[in-house]
């Protein structure tokens, strides 16, 4: 499992159906080493605080085994290092193999997933496509966030090092599977909303979910 690209950006504002927008999704790959903090990394800032950023959502993660699907999909399209959004390009895994509450140590950062990336619009600015996070939710190639544990220095090149992995073996795509009601998974569903690694608001979503189940919500039923 190698870091193969840093990548960092400023919001900027810009022009989408008419109207002007600010977005932090442009990203732009750093060769030199990078301080990981809590919030964000060094030179790198969310515009919308409201659904982007927080300690929860602190780096966001993709892998570049995706590249080779979209491309495939999108064959007139640049498809730059950094150009989902992602803080850290990656190789060597992807959601099925990575649980919620995994920790990881990369350069002198340690780091613990914590949850799928639920595309927003600006998604579709960066590609100039407005079917884009439609498409992207489909492909459920929907990378993560890592929370930071331990601030620390990373560099392109590094290896990402797996120091724990959470025991509950909810993966990365488990949590997708229930977000898009994939299909009926009642035994998951419960596990997940009370996954401690999991932030609360996604525990929330989830134990909605089983209070609007048939069986009125009663484990073990339905």
């Amino acid at each position: 499992m190698k870091l193969i690209s840093v990548n960092v950006g400023l919001p900027r504002e810009v022009t989408w159906k008419g109207k002007p927008v600010r977005t932090g999704i442009f990203k732009e790959s750093v060769n030199s080493r990078v301080m990981v903090r809590e919030l964000n990394l060094d030179g790198d800032r969310q515009a919308d605080l409201t659904v982007h950023g927080g300690v929860d959502k602190a780096v966001y993660v993709y892998p570049f085994e995706h590249y080779e699907y979209w491309q495939s999909e999108l064959p007139d399209t640049e498809l730059t290092l950094g150009i989902f959004g992602e803080n850290f390009t990656v190789t060597g895994f992807k959601e099925e193999e990575i649980n919620i509450g995994d920790r990881f140590k990369i350069g002198s950062a340690e780091l613990m997933v914590t949850q799928p990336r639920l595309p927003c619009y600006k998604l579709g600015i960066r590609f100039g496509r407005s079917d884009m996070v439609k498409r992207f939710l489909a492909s459920r190639r929907t990378g993560f966030y890592f929370r930071v544990l331990q601030e620390g220095e990373v560099v392109a090149g590094d290896t990402l090092e797996l120091m724990s992995r959470d025991t509950n073996n909810i993966s990365v795509a488990d949590i997708t599977q229930l977000y898009v009601r994939e299909r009926s998974n009642p035994e998951l569903l419960y596990r997940a909303a009370e996954l401690e690694a999991l932030p609360k608001s996604w525990r929330d979503y989830f134990q909605e979910q089983i209070r609007q189940r048939p069986s009125g919500g009663e484990k073990g039923k339905g």
